[in-house]
């Protein structure tokens, strides 16, 4: 029998339920995917302007330098300009929460220096405090006295802070 490049009525049947799951396939996935996206969106959303969701109460940018206070996925201060952690010992990034705060504290680390202000959220004494912004700092967010202040008055313990 010879063959031919004529399609039997088996092989165009085949071609066509490929093209039909390619075609369900190709649809599912996009269809998927927009939902995914919606469904992320939903779940905690960006807050315009920060690298952080809306339920943080709390943002730090490392990259710009700047923080800021939010509440229920809006600016309530801020930006202010920050000095974070330098070279070996970098501020931690991720998502913490607020254990501690100490309105005169001195550090134990550091031969006593003082950080006004401290507000504790990540592993290793790291915390939000009034310091030297032309310097970078072991790990903590450190800003002007005014800011500083504010963001003691306004967080409270268990306050979510993002940091990216």
């Amino acid at each position: 029998m010879a063959h031919t490049n004529e399609p039997t009525p088996r092989s165009t049947r085949r071609a066509r339920r490929r093209r039909a799951l390619a075609v369900v396939t190709a649809g599912l996935v996009v269809g998927l995917g927009a939902a995914g996206t919606a469904l992320a969106a939903d779940a905690d959303p960006g807050v315009a302007g920060t690298p952080c969701s809306a339920s943080a109460r709390a943002c730090v940018d490392l990259g710009s330098q700047q923080a800021w206070l939010m509440n229920g996925g809006s600016i309530t201060y801020g930006p202010v300009d920050v000095a974070t952690g330098g070279h070996g010992t970098e501020t931690p990034t991720g998502d913490f929460a607020v254990y501690d705060k100490d309105r005169e504290h001195y550090s134990a680390e550091f031969d006593g220096a003082p950080m006004p202000w401290s507000v504790f959220f990540a592993p290793g004494g790291v915390a939000f405090h009034q310091g030297d912004r032309d310097s970078g700092s072991a790990g903590c967010v450190k800003m002007r006295n005014q800011d500083a202040t504010v963001f003691f008055g306004k967080l409270r313990q268990g306050d979510r802070v993002e940091v990216r």
